[in-house]
């Protein structure tokens, strides 16, 4: 196999160690010991001017005094030496770099020491994990390039964990033996390599089962789309904990569109579309871990599960059914086969309390965990209680959990549901194929999150909509490059260009036109201000529905002159039916993103929104709309307007196609209401805001 381009820097030949030092418990001394320890078997240097010699290393005076070029060159001084150093590792031809300091400095000129530091690894073709990193360790290669120690119990295993956070980083590798790495990077500021390149080297190791993320923000859009879709094509899970999830709405954004989606908003479409299992804390997080580290994958079904308590199953209950974790729907021959074994009073159902008088339990529970196992409709298996509580009595369950692994294909898991910390118990688990999670509620997010995983590789790839005509797309890149803003009847147009229902509109510039337009589109009629600037027209009182005659019109006409100007639209008003809302926006990382959400003023009272990576086909866009909140309504919610979601779903996938063609020209689109009737799904009102105009504000 070809060498990986970040070889020089995770599976390194040669190692320089700069800032080398004897005295122990420092940084410089804790660098030398974590690389000899981690069995590196390649050449490795001491860089310092005052010893000859440390743990049994030669040192050397500088980089410039070495007897050859290294792969890895390990920064261990003060912000104040890295320049030089990073300036001498140039010179011989390092090919890589750890630099765990921050690379600020005091009253720094410009550029700053970061961008500086930045351009001579560049220039030197440098890999480099930093700054203000806690480093790497590569199990797999033997070659752990940090500044603070690991366990000795630490052991190769098949999780790659990537993260912005060294407080993380210490965490999942420190604390839980359970949790089993073959490559752990603390890459920091990622000056120079980003997160993507190490999921890249990651999805080349045969030992990666799954890939763990820990990011603030994705430096490079383009590699991590690239590095998710590998991941994918691979079959291996992606879980990630994105922090910074506060909305930050662009200041500048016009449309409610904009305004709602947030940053979080496009990490959450790009990690929908490539199948990237999101969590919340550092909890789920290692849980979810523990469960995808195992030997298998969930298959079709539901969550079969044993318990020892009456109350602890009904809790199980309440949490599965908060967290959508389905129970597996146990057949007839399955049912008969726990009936055969429990005890008087208690019901073959699952989840199962299987606890009676304590005669025989461990061989009732044997069997009816053996029986649930095997259930043509479990998806995973699970014992839900205790492992350490009292093991002179309940030291059974490990192998009841490890004898049902043994005749069943189903992932087969141990929870205890007060959380124990890992113990040799649940390593020798985890070691055997059963994965032990602590907590109830942490491990059914676990159960959920390989429940999602799984359903998402079954999703079918999406068949994106015939693209526009040729002439159209040319004529409305054209139209969109010019400054000149898009009024409510244009926005209408390239709508319906596109294939989006729109109702007919008229722009009118006084109120005999106003009153003509109406009787051309026929009564009732909405009439809007049409003035510049004006970007939400309810907001100022610019819009009149149902005017039911010319005398209603010519009135209305009057009224919105006089106090916003006299440029209007008439507008034909639409059937009864749904008010949702559509959307676009271009996101800086990722480009445009499309929206559909509860609409009217529902859209900012319940903020009800769903995002997506164009394209989207009409199942994709079934499965955004099946996500919200308010898609009730559209089924007639308490004698209201029923939705056709097909028309619905046609309108999002043109859209897709509209983004995909022109979002490089349009900041935000904003279609709200779309009103969404027993047959057909018709734009009621439209804002585009185009680039060009956009930098004109």
């Amino acid at each position: 196999m070809n060498a990986h381009r970040l070889s020089p820097l995770l599976t390194p030949q040669s190692i320089a160690l700069v800032g080398a030092s004897a005295k122990p418990d420092t940084q410089g001394n804790n660098m030398v010991r974590e690389l000899l320890r981690s069995g590196f078997k390649g050449r490795v240097y001491a860089i310092n001017p005052n010893y000859k010699e440390i743990e049994g290393l030669p040192c050397f005076p500088s980089l410039l005094s070495l007897p050859e070029p290294v792969d890895l060159v390990s920064f261990g001084v003060a912000n104040h030496r890295l320049e030089e150093q990073f300036q001498a590792a140039a010179k011989i031809g390092a090919k890589a770099g750890v630099m765990f300091a921050s690379g600020y400095l005091r009253d720094d000129s410009e550029p700053k020491l970061l961008q500086r530091l930045a351009a001579i690894a560049r220039g030197a073709g440098m890999h480099l994990c930093g700054g203000n990193c806690m480093g790497f360790n590569n199990l797999d290669a033997g070659t752990n390039i940090a500044a603070f120690g690991v366990p000795d119990w630490l052991e190769p295993g098949p999780i790659a964990f990537i993260t912005h956070s060294g407080t993380a980083y210490g965490e999942l590798v420190n604390i839980d033996r359970r949790l089993r790495f073959n490559l752990t990077v603390s890459s920091g500021q990622e000056i120079v390599t980003t997160a993507d390149e190490y999921m890249d080297y990651a999805l080349e190791q045969p030992s990666t089962r799954v890939i763990a993320l820990f990011i603030e923000t994705i430096r490079n859009p383009k590699g991590f789309i690239a590095a998710l879709a590998k991941a994918r094509e691979k079959d291996v899970p992606v879980v990630a904990l994105k922090v910074g999830r506060t909305e930050e709405a662009a200041k500048l954004a016009v449309s409610h569109s904009g305004a709602i989606a947030g940053n979080d908003a496009a990490y959450q479409a790009v990690f929908d579309r490539y199948g990237v299992i999101r969590v919340a804390n550092t909890h789920e997080l290692a849980a979810t871990l523990t469960l995808f580290s195992g030997p298998r994958r969930a298959k079709a079904g539901g969550f079969a599960c044993i318990l020892d308590s009456g109350g602890i199953r009904e809790m199980t209950i309440d949490l599965a059914e908060e967290t959508g974790v389905p129970f597996a729907k146990i057949n007839a021959l399955t049912t008969a086969k726990l009936a055969s074994r429990l005890e008087y009073g208690l019901e073959p159902v699952n989840p199962l309390d299987a606890w009676g008088t304590g005669h025989d339990y461990m061989s009732i529970f044997h069997d009816c965990m053996a029986a649930l196992a095997n259930d043509p409709d479990t998806g995973i298996v699970g014992f839900i209680g205790d492992i350490a509580w009292a093991p002179d009595l309940t030291g059974g369950y490990p192998r009841n959990c490890l004898e049902a692994l043994s005749r069943t294909d189903r992932p087969v898991v141990a929870i205890n549901d007060m959380a124990r910390g890992g113990n040799d118990t649940a390593l020798a688990l985890c070691k055997a194929g059963v994965p032990l999670i602590d907590g109830t509620d942490m491990a059914l997010k676990a159960i959920r999150h390989a429940f999602d995983y799984r359903d998402g590789r079954e999703r079918p790839a999406i068949v994106p909509l015939s693209p526009a005509a040729e002439g159209v797309v040319r004529r409305w890149r054209g139209r969109l490059a010019q400054a000149a803003p898009l009024d409510e009847s244009e926005a209408m147009a390239l709508l319906a260009d596109y294939g989006i229902g729109t109702v007919p509109t008229r722009v009118v510039e006084n109120a005999d036109e106003a009153v003509d337009a109406a009787a051309d589109l026929g009564f009732p009629v909405a009439l809007k201000t049409a003035m510049p600037g004006i970007a939400h027209k309810s907001d100022v009182g610019g819009v009149k529905l149902g005017l039911a005659n010319g005398r209603a019109v010519q009135l209305a006409y009057r009224d919105l002159a006089a106090r916003l100007g006299p440029r209007c639209v008439v507008a034909a008003m639409a059937d009864k039916g749904v008010e949702m809302a559509l959307g676009m926006v271009r996101d800086a990382q990722f480009g445009p993103l499309v929206m559909v959400g509860a609409g009217g003023v529902l859209i900012e009272l319940l903020r009800d929104t769903v995002y997506a990576v164009p394209p989207c086909d009409p199942t994709e866009a079934r499965r955004m709309i099946n996500r919200l909140r308010s898609r009730r309504l559209l089924d007639g919610l308490r004698g209201g307007p029923k939705g056709n979601v097909e028309a619905l779903a046609g309108a999002i996938a043109h859209l897709s196609v509209l983004a995909l063609d022109l979002g490089d020209l349009i900041t935000e689109i904003d279609v709200n209401p779309i009103v969404v009737g027993p047959r057909n799904a018709v734009a009621v009102d439209a804002l585009v805001v185009t680039s060009a105009s956009a930098q004109k504000r």
